[in-house]
Protein backbone atom coordinates (compact mmCIF):
# COMPACT_ATOMS: atom_id res chain seq x y z
CA UNK A 1 0.00 0.00 0.00
CA UNK A 2 1.59 3.32 -0.87
CA UNK A 3 1.14 5.44 2.30
CA UNK A 4 -1.75 5.15 4.88
CA UNK A 5 -1.93 3.40 8.79
CA UNK A 6 -5.48 2.84 9.20
CA UNK A 7 -6.77 -0.25 8.32
CA UNK A 8 -10.25 -0.62 8.34
CA UNK A 9 -11.99 -4.07 8.38
CA UNK A 10 -15.60 -5.91 8.69
CA UNK A 11 -16.12 -7.89 11.83
CA UNK A 12 -19.31 -9.51 13.99
CA UNK A 13 -21.19 -12.42 14.80
CA UNK A 14 -24.50 -14.24 14.00
CA UNK A 15 -27.56 -11.61 14.09
CA UNK A 16 -24.65 -8.48 13.94
CA UNK A 17 -22.89 -9.26 10.84
CA UNK A 18 -20.99 -6.47 8.75
CA UNK A 19 -19.71 -4.37 11.67
CA UNK A 20 -17.05 -1.77 10.46
CA UNK A 21 -13.62 -1.58 12.29
CA UNK A 22 -10.27 0.15 12.43
CA UNK A 23 -6.85 -0.03 13.58
CA UNK A 24 -3.76 2.51 13.41
CA UNK A 25 -1.00 0.40 12.45
CA UNK A 26 2.45 1.70 12.80
CA UNK A 27 4.19 -1.66 13.25
CA UNK A 28 3.70 -5.31 12.88
CA UNK A 29 0.62 -7.65 11.98
CA UNK A 30 -2.71 -7.14 11.89
CA UNK A 31 -5.03 -10.73 10.79
CA UNK A 32 -8.44 -11.43 10.23
CA UNK A 33 -9.40 -15.21 8.78
CA UNK A 34 -11.56 -17.88 9.01
CA UNK A 35 -10.74 -21.60 9.31
CA UNK A 36 -14.01 -23.14 9.35
CA UNK A 37 -14.70 -24.15 5.36
CA UNK A 38 -16.66 -21.05 4.76
CA UNK A 39 -16.79 -17.46 4.72
CA UNK A 40 -17.82 -17.01 8.13
CA UNK A 41 -19.98 -14.70 10.52
CA UNK A 42 -16.39 -13.60 12.36
CA UNK A 43 -14.72 -11.19 9.63
CA UNK A 44 -15.09 -10.82 5.81
CA UNK A 45 -12.57 -11.60 3.67
CA UNK A 46 -11.56 -7.30 2.77
CA UNK A 47 -9.11 -5.14 4.16
CA UNK A 48 -8.73 -1.78 3.59
CA UNK A 49 -5.91 0.94 4.24
CA UNK A 50 -6.78 5.00 4.39
CA UNK A 51 -4.24 7.59 2.71
CA UNK A 52 -4.31 10.03 0.39
CA UNK A 53 -5.57 7.38 -1.62
CA UNK A 54 -7.59 4.48 -0.50
CA UNK A 55 -6.54 0.40 -1.29
CA UNK A 56 -8.57 -2.54 -0.59
CA UNK A 57 -8.27 -6.26 -1.14
CA UNK A 58 -10.54 -8.62 -1.23
CA UNK A 59 -10.33 -12.41 -1.67
CA UNK A 60 -13.15 -14.51 -3.75
CA UNK A 61 -13.16 -17.16 -2.15
CA UNK A 62 -15.91 -19.17 0.07
CA UNK A 63 -13.91 -21.55 2.29
CA UNK A 64 -11.37 -21.08 4.80
CA UNK A 65 -9.36 -18.13 4.04
CA UNK A 66 -6.87 -15.00 5.72
CA UNK A 67 -5.89 -11.70 5.01
CA UNK A 68 -3.12 -9.82 6.95
CA UNK A 69 -1.88 -6.34 6.98
CA UNK A 70 2.06 -6.17 7.26
CA UNK A 71 3.55 -3.18 8.90
CA UNK A 72 7.22 -3.21 8.37
CA UNK A 73 9.83 -0.82 10.23
CA UNK A 74 9.14 2.16 8.40
CA UNK A 75 5.74 1.77 8.66
CA UNK A 76 5.03 0.54 4.96
CA UNK A 77 2.18 -2.02 4.58
CA UNK A 78 1.54 -5.30 2.69
CA UNK A 79 -1.73 -6.76 2.45
CA UNK A 80 -1.52 -11.11 1.91
CA UNK A 81 -4.65 -12.55 1.01
CA UNK A 82 -5.23 -16.42 0.08
CA UNK A 83 -6.57 -19.81 1.57
CA UNK A 84 -6.21 -21.46 4.74
CA UNK A 85 -3.24 -23.95 4.21
CA UNK A 86 -3.43 -27.18 5.41
CA UNK A 87 -1.50 -28.79 8.48
CA UNK A 88 -0.51 -31.18 6.71
CA UNK A 89 0.20 -29.91 3.62
CA UNK A 90 -1.28 -30.79 -0.01
CA UNK A 91 0.43 -33.35 -2.55
CA UNK A 92 0.37 -32.89 -6.01
CA UNK A 93 1.62 -36.23 -8.17
CA UNK A 94 3.83 -35.35 -11.30
CA UNK A 95 1.68 -32.64 -13.69
CA UNK A 96 -0.81 -32.45 -11.61
CA UNK A 97 -1.58 -27.71 -10.74
CA UNK A 98 -3.10 -26.14 -7.52
CA UNK A 99 -4.48 -23.08 -8.62
CA UNK A 100 -4.84 -19.93 -5.84
CA UNK A 101 -7.94 -17.79 -5.37
CA UNK A 102 -8.67 -14.41 -6.73
CA UNK A 103 -7.55 -11.34 -4.79
CA UNK A 104 -9.17 -8.26 -5.83
CA UNK A 105 -7.32 -4.91 -5.39
CA UNK A 106 -9.42 -1.82 -6.00
CA UNK A 107 -8.47 1.96 -5.02
CA UNK A 108 -10.01 5.27 -5.57
CA UNK A 109 -8.72 8.97 -4.65
CA UNK A 110 -12.81 9.42 -3.08
CA UNK A 111 -11.50 7.84 0.18
CA UNK A 112 -13.57 4.62 1.82
CA UNK A 113 -16.61 5.87 -0.28
CA UNK A 114 -14.79 6.15 -3.42
CA UNK A 115 -13.51 2.83 -2.86
CA UNK A 116 -16.54 1.26 -1.70
CA UNK A 117 -17.74 2.45 -5.29
CA UNK A 118 -15.06 0.70 -7.37
CA UNK A 119 -16.05 -2.43 -5.95
CA UNK A 120 -19.55 -2.20 -6.71
CA UNK A 121 -18.70 -1.42 -10.15
CA UNK A 122 -16.57 -4.10 -10.21
CA UNK A 123 -19.57 -6.60 -9.15
CA UNK A 124 -21.90 -5.17 -10.72
CA UNK A 125 -19.78 -6.45 -14.13
CA UNK A 126 -20.03 -9.93 -12.96
CA UNK A 127 -23.76 -9.71 -12.40
CA UNK A 128 -26.45 -10.67 -14.75
CA UNK A 129 -27.70 -6.97 -14.42
CA UNK A 130 -31.44 -7.94 -13.82
CA UNK A 131 -34.29 -5.82 -12.30
CA UNK A 132 -34.77 -7.44 -9.01
CA UNK A 133 -38.09 -8.62 -8.28
CA UNK A 134 -40.01 -7.54 -4.79
CA UNK A 135 -40.51 -10.76 -3.10
CA UNK A 136 -42.54 -11.93 0.07
CA UNK A 137 -40.85 -15.38 2.07
CA UNK A 138 -42.77 -17.01 4.59
CA UNK A 139 -40.24 -17.99 7.04
CA UNK A 140 -41.10 -15.70 9.65
CA UNK A 141 -45.06 -16.29 9.53
CA UNK A 142 -45.17 -19.75 9.09
CA UNK A 143 -41.41 -21.36 9.72
CA UNK A 144 -42.18 -25.17 9.37
CA UNK A 145 -45.50 -24.70 9.82
CA UNK A 146 -46.11 -25.44 6.22
CA UNK A 147 -49.69 -25.43 4.97
CA UNK A 148 -50.89 -24.30 1.45
CA UNK A 149 -53.85 -22.89 2.21
CA UNK A 150 -52.12 -20.69 4.46
CA UNK A 151 -49.31 -20.00 2.19
CA UNK A 152 -52.50 -19.14 -0.58
CA UNK A 153 -53.82 -16.39 1.96
CA UNK A 154 -50.34 -14.82 2.60
CA UNK A 155 -50.01 -14.76 -1.41
CA UNK A 156 -53.01 -13.41 -1.99
CA UNK A 157 -52.26 -10.39 0.85
CA UNK A 158 -48.62 -10.30 -0.63
CA UNK A 159 -50.10 -9.68 -4.40
CA UNK A 160 -52.04 -7.17 -3.46
CA UNK A 161 -49.60 -5.13 -1.98
CA UNK A 162 -47.17 -5.73 -4.89
CA UNK A 163 -45.19 -8.18 -4.43
CA UNK A 164 -44.09 -10.10 -7.78
CA UNK A 165 -42.28 -13.33 -6.07
CA UNK A 166 -43.27 -15.49 -3.55
CA UNK A 167 -40.96 -17.55 -1.86
CA UNK A 168 -41.60 -20.67 0.20
CA UNK A 169 -39.55 -21.04 3.01
CA UNK A 170 -38.16 -24.22 4.76
CA UNK A 171 -40.79 -26.88 5.78
CA UNK A 172 -42.49 -27.85 2.39
CA UNK A 173 -40.71 -31.35 1.74
CA UNK A 174 -41.37 -35.15 3.32
CA UNK A 175 -39.50 -35.15 7.40
CA UNK A 176 -39.67 -31.35 7.88
CA UNK A 177 -41.52 -30.51 10.70
CA UNK A 178 -38.41 -28.94 12.78
CA UNK A 179 -34.67 -28.67 12.11
CA UNK A 180 -33.74 -32.19 13.21
CA UNK A 181 -35.50 -34.19 9.86
CA UNK A 182 -35.90 -34.29 6.52
CA UNK A 183 -32.51 -32.70 5.28
CA UNK A 184 -31.41 -34.56 2.68
CA UNK A 185 -35.01 -36.23 1.72
CA UNK A 186 -36.06 -33.48 -1.57
CA UNK A 187 -39.36 -34.42 -1.79
CA UNK A 188 -42.30 -32.32 -1.63
CA UNK A 189 -44.73 -33.13 1.56
CA UNK A 190 -48.08 -34.29 0.05
CA UNK A 191 -49.49 -33.54 3.62
CA UNK A 192 -48.80 -30.04 3.28
CA UNK A 193 -49.17 -29.66 -0.44
CA UNK A 194 -52.35 -31.85 -0.50
CA UNK A 195 -52.99 -31.07 -4.34
CA UNK A 196 -49.76 -31.00 -4.90
CA UNK A 197 -46.76 -28.32 -6.20
CA UNK A 198 -48.19 -27.95 -9.05
CA UNK A 199 -51.48 -26.48 -8.47
CA UNK A 200 -50.04 -24.42 -5.40
CA UNK A 201 -47.79 -22.88 -8.15
CA UNK A 202 -51.06 -22.41 -10.93
CA UNK A 203 -52.73 -20.88 -8.03
CA UNK A 204 -49.99 -18.31 -7.40
CA UNK A 205 -49.84 -17.64 -11.58
CA UNK A 206 -53.03 -16.82 -11.53
CA UNK A 207 -52.74 -14.19 -8.38
CA UNK A 208 -49.66 -12.45 -10.92
CA UNK A 209 -46.50 -14.08 -8.60
CA UNK A 210 -43.67 -16.14 -9.29
CA UNK A 211 -42.70 -18.69 -7.18
CA UNK A 212 -39.38 -19.34 -5.25
CA UNK A 213 -38.16 -22.47 -2.96
CA UNK A 214 -35.53 -22.43 0.02
CA UNK A 215 -33.14 -25.21 -0.46
CA UNK A 216 -30.22 -26.24 2.03
CA UNK A 217 -28.37 -28.55 -0.53
CA UNK A 218 -25.16 -29.49 1.09
CA UNK A 219 -26.66 -30.52 4.30
CA UNK A 220 -27.76 -33.88 5.47
CA UNK A 221 -30.36 -34.48 9.25
CA UNK A 222 -28.57 -38.09 10.65
CA UNK A 223 -32.12 -39.26 11.22
CA UNK A 224 -32.96 -38.39 6.61
CA UNK A 225 -32.81 -41.66 4.65
CA UNK A 226 -30.35 -39.92 2.37
CA UNK A 227 -27.96 -40.21 5.50
CA UNK A 228 -29.30 -44.50 6.18
CA UNK A 229 -28.83 -44.82 2.45
CA UNK A 230 -25.48 -43.32 1.83
CA UNK A 231 -23.39 -42.78 5.72
CA UNK A 232 -20.27 -42.85 3.32
CA UNK A 233 -21.32 -39.25 2.01
CA UNK A 234 -21.14 -37.91 5.38
CA UNK A 235 -18.02 -35.55 5.68
CA UNK A 236 -16.30 -37.21 9.03
CA UNK A 237 -12.87 -37.12 10.38
CA UNK A 238 -11.32 -40.70 10.23
CA UNK A 239 -12.29 -42.08 13.93
CA UNK A 240 -14.29 -39.67 14.75
CA UNK A 241 -18.14 -39.25 14.82
CA UNK A 242 -18.76 -35.83 12.86
CA UNK A 243 -19.59 -32.54 15.10
CA UNK A 244 -23.48 -32.45 15.13
CA UNK A 245 -24.49 -28.62 14.72
CA UNK A 246 -28.04 -27.54 14.48
CA UNK A 247 -29.37 -30.89 13.87
CA UNK A 248 -27.45 -31.42 10.72
CA UNK A 249 -24.13 -32.62 8.94
CA UNK A 250 -22.72 -31.88 6.15
CA UNK A 251 -22.50 -33.38 3.28
CA UNK A 252 -18.73 -34.40 2.11
CA UNK A 253 -19.06 -32.15 -1.39
CA UNK A 254 -15.70 -32.84 -1.99
CA UNK A 255 -16.66 -36.45 -3.76
CA UNK A 256 -17.77 -36.65 -7.27
CA UNK A 257 -20.98 -38.73 -6.43
CA UNK A 258 -21.98 -36.10 -4.28
CA UNK A 259 -21.83 -33.32 -6.10
CA UNK A 260 -23.50 -35.38 -8.55
CA UNK A 261 -26.55 -36.10 -5.89
CA UNK A 262 -26.32 -32.13 -5.53
CA UNK A 263 -26.89 -31.01 -9.04
CA UNK A 264 -29.67 -33.93 -9.87
CA UNK A 265 -31.48 -32.81 -7.45
CA UNK A 266 -31.73 -29.03 -8.18
CA UNK A 267 -31.91 -29.72 -11.66
CA UNK A 268 -35.14 -32.17 -11.37
CA UNK A 269 -36.80 -29.75 -8.79
CA UNK A 270 -36.14 -26.81 -11.52
CA UNK A 271 -37.10 -28.87 -14.14
CA UNK A 272 -40.07 -30.54 -12.56
CA UNK A 273 -41.82 -27.39 -11.18
CA UNK A 274 -41.70 -23.72 -12.11
CA UNK A 275 -39.61 -22.39 -9.69
CA UNK A 276 -38.43 -18.74 -10.82
CA UNK A 277 -36.31 -18.16 -7.34
CA UNK A 278 -33.94 -20.19 -5.16
CA UNK A 279 -33.38 -19.55 -1.95
CA UNK A 280 -29.80 -21.35 -1.16
CA UNK A 281 -29.08 -21.83 2.81
CA UNK A 282 -25.63 -23.21 4.21
CA UNK A 283 -26.65 -23.09 8.45
CA UNK A 284 -23.15 -24.24 9.53
CA UNK A 285 -19.59 -24.34 9.18
CA UNK A 286 -17.24 -27.30 8.05
CA UNK A 287 -15.62 -28.58 10.95
CA UNK A 288 -15.14 -31.98 10.23
CA UNK A 289 -11.37 -32.14 8.51
CA UNK A 290 -11.95 -35.83 5.88
CA UNK A 291 -8.35 -36.51 5.03
CA UNK A 292 -5.98 -33.55 5.19
CA UNK A 293 -3.56 -34.87 2.96
CA UNK A 294 -6.14 -33.93 -0.19
CA UNK A 295 -6.85 -30.48 -0.74
CA UNK A 296 -10.72 -31.05 0.61
CA UNK A 297 -11.44 -27.26 1.30
CA UNK A 298 -10.32 -26.24 -2.84
CA UNK A 299 -12.51 -29.43 -3.85
CA UNK A 300 -15.68 -28.46 -1.84
CA UNK A 301 -15.62 -24.79 -3.18
CA UNK A 302 -14.43 -25.74 -6.73
CA UNK A 303 -17.78 -28.12 -6.14
CA UNK A 304 -19.94 -25.74 -4.98
CA UNK A 305 -18.87 -22.82 -7.79
CA UNK A 306 -19.23 -25.74 -10.25
CA UNK A 307 -22.84 -26.38 -9.69
CA UNK A 308 -23.98 -22.65 -9.47
CA UNK A 309 -22.42 -22.41 -12.52
CA UNK A 310 -23.98 -24.73 -14.30
CA UNK A 311 -27.33 -23.33 -12.68
CA UNK A 312 -26.71 -20.12 -14.32
CA UNK A 313 -26.08 -22.00 -17.78
CA UNK A 314 -29.26 -24.50 -17.72
CA UNK A 315 -31.71 -22.74 -15.77
CA UNK A 316 -30.90 -19.48 -16.52
CA UNK A 317 -34.41 -17.42 -15.59
CA UNK A 318 -34.06 -18.95 -11.91
CA UNK A 319 -32.56 -16.19 -9.73
CA UNK A 320 -30.23 -17.40 -6.67
CA UNK A 321 -30.37 -16.16 -3.53
CA UNK A 322 -27.25 -17.10 -1.57
CA UNK A 323 -27.68 -17.40 2.14
CA UNK A 324 -25.66 -19.18 5.14
CA UNK A 325 -27.12 -18.91 8.70
CA UNK A 326 -27.30 -15.56 7.84
CA UNK A 327 -23.95 -13.75 6.05
CA UNK A 328 -21.56 -16.43 6.79
CA UNK A 329 -20.96 -16.93 3.33
CA UNK A 330 -20.66 -13.10 1.62
CA UNK A 331 -17.78 -12.95 -0.92
CA UNK A 332 -16.38 -12.13 -3.95
CA UNK A 333 -16.59 -15.70 -4.80
CA UNK A 334 -20.07 -16.10 -4.10
CA UNK A 335 -20.68 -12.38 -5.75
CA UNK A 336 -20.18 -13.76 -9.16
CA UNK A 337 -22.58 -16.75 -9.05
CA UNK A 338 -25.95 -15.66 -7.41
CA UNK A 339 -28.10 -12.71 -7.86
CA UNK A 340 -28.49 -11.69 -4.22
CA UNK A 341 -26.89 -12.24 -0.80
CA UNK A 342 -28.74 -12.46 2.50
CA UNK A 343 -26.61 -10.17 4.48
CA UNK A 344 -27.89 -11.44 8.39
CA UNK A 345 -30.73 -13.15 9.98
CA UNK A 346 -31.06 -9.80 11.96
CA UNK A 347 -34.10 -8.04 10.39
CA UNK A 348 -34.87 -5.52 13.16
CA UNK A 349 -34.68 -1.97 11.64
CA UNK A 350 -31.66 -0.01 13.59
CA UNK A 351 -30.01 -3.16 13.94
CA UNK A 352 -30.01 -3.79 10.24
CA UNK A 353 -29.24 -0.40 9.40
CA UNK A 354 -25.79 -0.82 10.48
CA UNK A 355 -25.22 -3.97 9.10
CA UNK A 356 -26.36 -2.76 5.94
CA UNK A 357 -23.93 0.16 5.88
CA UNK A 358 -21.29 -2.20 6.38
CA UNK A 359 -22.17 -4.60 4.15
CA UNK A 360 -22.45 -1.86 1.06
CA UNK A 361 -18.66 -1.37 2.03
CA UNK A 362 -17.28 -4.37 0.18
CA UNK A 363 -20.42 -5.57 -1.94
CA UNK A 364 -23.06 -3.52 -3.80
CA UNK A 365 -26.73 -2.66 -3.10
CA UNK A 366 -27.59 -5.32 -6.15
CA UNK A 367 -26.82 -7.87 -3.96
CA UNK A 368 -28.30 -7.02 -0.37
CA UNK A 369 -31.33 -8.65 -0.05
CA UNK A 370 -33.37 -6.67 2.65
CA UNK A 371 -36.49 -7.51 4.03
CA UNK A 372 -39.34 -5.35 6.11
CA UNK A 373 -40.21 -7.71 8.75
CA UNK A 374 -41.83 -7.13 12.25
CA UNK A 375 -38.74 -8.12 14.25
CA UNK A 376 -37.65 -6.58 17.38
CA UNK A 377 -34.30 -5.20 17.77
CA UNK A 378 -31.41 -7.61 18.92
CA UNK A 379 -29.11 -5.48 19.66
CA UNK A 380 -31.34 -1.61 19.68
CA UNK A 381 -34.58 -2.58 20.35
CA UNK A 382 -36.04 0.85 19.91
CA UNK A 383 -39.05 1.01 17.75
CA UNK A 384 -38.95 3.17 14.43
CA UNK A 385 -42.22 3.35 11.49
CA UNK A 386 -42.93 1.39 9.39
CA UNK A 387 -41.55 4.13 6.80
CA UNK A 388 -38.55 3.53 8.18
CA UNK A 389 -38.88 0.02 8.00
CA UNK A 390 -38.96 -0.24 4.43
CA UNK A 391 -36.60 2.53 3.73
CA UNK A 392 -34.16 0.39 5.15
CA UNK A 393 -35.07 -2.83 3.15
CA UNK A 394 -35.75 0.00 0.25
CA UNK A 395 -31.85 0.77 0.28
CA UNK A 396 -31.34 -2.78 -1.04
CA UNK A 397 -33.39 -5.80 -2.66
CA UNK A 398 -36.63 -5.22 -1.29
CA UNK A 399 -38.92 -8.02 0.27
CA UNK A 400 -41.15 -8.49 3.04
CA UNK A 401 -40.89 -11.12 5.60
CA UNK A 402 -43.64 -10.11 8.25
CA UNK A 403 -47.03 -12.27 8.96
CA UNK A 404 -49.26 -10.23 6.65
CA UNK A 405 -51.95 -11.85 7.88
CA UNK A 406 -51.46 -9.87 10.82
CA UNK A 407 -51.34 -6.31 9.29
CA UNK A 408 -53.54 -3.92 9.60
CA UNK A 409 -55.67 -2.19 6.45
CA UNK A 410 -53.51 0.67 7.27
CA UNK A 411 -50.38 -1.11 7.52
CA UNK A 412 -50.81 -2.75 4.22
CA UNK A 413 -51.70 0.79 2.46
CA UNK A 414 -48.46 1.84 3.92
CA UNK A 415 -46.57 -1.15 2.25
CA UNK A 416 -48.45 -0.78 -1.02
CA UNK A 417 -47.44 3.03 -1.49
CA UNK A 418 -43.52 2.35 -0.66
CA UNK A 419 -43.61 -0.60 -2.78
CA UNK A 420 -44.99 1.40 -5.80
CA UNK A 421 -42.10 3.95 -5.17
CA UNK A 422 -39.48 1.00 -5.14
CA UNK A 423 -40.72 -0.30 -8.06
CA UNK A 424 -39.84 3.26 -9.90
CA UNK A 425 -36.74 3.84 -8.11
CA UNK A 426 -35.13 -0.07 -7.92
CA UNK A 427 -33.02 0.37 -11.45
CA UNK A 428 -31.47 3.44 -10.18
CA UNK A 429 -30.46 1.55 -6.42
CA UNK A 430 -29.02 -1.61 -8.14
CA UNK A 431 -27.33 0.38 -10.79
CA UNK A 432 -26.41 4.16 -9.53
CA UNK A 433 -23.48 5.23 -8.02
CA UNK A 434 -23.39 5.12 -3.76
CA UNK A 435 -22.53 7.77 -1.98
CA UNK A 436 -22.48 7.82 1.92
CA UNK A 437 -24.77 10.79 3.47
CA UNK A 438 -24.90 11.79 7.28
CA UNK A 439 -27.32 9.71 9.03
CA UNK A 440 -28.42 8.20 4.82
CA UNK A 441 -27.07 7.30 1.83
CA UNK A 442 -27.78 8.00 -1.93
CA UNK A 443 -28.11 6.54 -4.91
CA UNK A 444 -26.76 8.52 -8.36
CA UNK A 445 -27.78 7.80 -11.66
CA UNK A 446 -27.37 9.66 -14.91
CA UNK A 447 -30.86 12.05 -14.30
CA UNK A 448 -32.05 10.69 -11.01
CA UNK A 449 -30.96 10.57 -7.59
CA UNK A 450 -32.80 8.78 -4.62
CA UNK A 451 -31.59 9.75 -1.21
CA UNK A 452 -32.30 7.82 1.48
CA UNK A 453 -31.92 9.19 4.97
CA UNK A 454 -32.80 7.93 8.56
CA UNK A 455 -33.47 9.44 12.22
CA UNK A 456 -31.88 6.75 14.33
CA UNK A 457 -31.90 8.36 17.70
CA UNK A 458 -28.74 8.18 18.00
CA UNK A 459 -27.73 11.99 18.63
CA UNK A 460 -28.68 14.01 22.06
CA UNK A 461 -28.15 16.95 20.53
CA UNK A 462 -29.75 18.36 17.66
CA UNK A 463 -26.98 20.16 16.33
CA UNK A 464 -28.60 23.28 15.01
CA UNK A 465 -30.02 26.09 16.39
CA UNK A 466 -33.50 25.51 17.12
CA UNK A 467 -34.64 28.00 14.56
CA UNK A 468 -33.12 26.96 11.42
CA UNK A 469 -33.92 23.98 9.45
CA UNK A 470 -31.46 20.93 9.19
CA UNK A 471 -30.03 20.54 5.78
CA UNK A 472 -27.94 17.48 4.31
CA UNK A 473 -25.38 18.10 1.42
CA UNK A 474 -25.83 15.52 -1.28
CA UNK A 475 -22.94 14.13 -3.51
CA UNK A 476 -22.50 12.84 -7.06
CA UNK A 477 -24.78 15.64 -8.73
CA UNK A 478 -23.54 18.29 -11.54
CA UNK A 479 -23.45 21.68 -10.05
CA UNK A 480 -23.86 23.21 -13.06
CA UNK A 481 -27.92 21.31 -13.44
CA UNK A 482 -30.71 22.58 -11.83
CA UNK A 483 -32.65 19.75 -9.98
CA UNK A 484 -36.22 18.52 -9.22
CA UNK A 485 -36.47 18.45 -5.67
CA UNK A 486 -39.97 17.61 -4.53
CA UNK A 487 -41.82 20.65 -4.98
CA UNK A 488 -38.72 22.78 -5.71
CA UNK A 489 -36.24 23.15 -8.02
CA UNK A 490 -32.63 23.71 -7.01
CA UNK A 491 -29.20 24.25 -8.35
CA UNK A 492 -26.94 21.23 -8.30
CA UNK A 493 -24.27 23.36 -6.49
CA UNK A 494 -26.68 24.48 -4.07
CA UNK A 495 -27.79 20.82 -3.33
CA UNK A 496 -23.83 20.01 -3.13
CA UNK A 497 -23.07 22.67 -0.64
CA UNK A 498 -25.85 23.34 1.54
CA UNK A 499 -28.64 20.31 0.95
CA UNK A 500 -32.03 19.43 1.49
CA UNK A 501 -33.88 20.10 3.97
CA UNK A 502 -35.31 17.40 6.80
CA UNK A 503 -37.27 18.89 9.22
CA UNK A 504 -40.58 17.13 9.46
CA UNK A 505 -40.28 15.09 12.40
CA UNK A 506 -40.32 12.03 10.15
CA UNK A 507 -37.57 9.45 11.58
CA UNK A 508 -36.98 8.36 7.86
CA UNK A 509 -37.53 9.69 4.40
CA UNK A 510 -37.13 8.76 0.26
CA UNK A 511 -36.34 11.95 -1.57
CA UNK A 512 -36.17 11.49 -5.71
CA UNK A 513 -34.11 14.16 -7.27
CA UNK A 514 -34.35 14.62 -10.98
CA UNK A 515 -32.11 16.32 -13.55
CA UNK A 516 -34.37 18.86 -15.34
CA UNK A 517 -31.10 20.48 -17.99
Amino acid sequence: MPGGNTVRYLWGEWNSEFQQGAITLERGRFTVNSAQGITGHSYSPFLSVDGDVAYGVQLAWSGSWELTADADTTGTIRIQAGRVSSSQGLQLRPGETWTSPKAVGACSAEGADGLARVFHEYERARSRRRTPKVLYNSWFATEFDIRAEHQLELARRAAGIGVETFVVDDGWFIGRNDDAGGLGDWEVDPVKFPQGLDMFIAELKELGLDFGLWVEPESVNPRSRLAAEHPEWILRTPDREPVLIRNQLLLDLSRDDVTAFVWSTLDQLLSTYDIAYLKWDANRPRLDSGDQRRDLDGQVVTNLYAILDRLRVEHPDVLVEGCAGGGARVDLGMAARVDTLWPSDNTAPLDRLRIQQGFRTGFAPHLMSSWVTDAEGTHDGRERSLDFRFHVAMAGVLGIGADLSRWTDDQLKTAARHIEQYKDIRDLVVEGKVYGLTDGVQYVGANRSVVFRWETGDGTVRGTLPTRVRRVPLAGLDPAKNYRVGSEILPGSYLLQVGVAFDDGADSHCLVVEALD
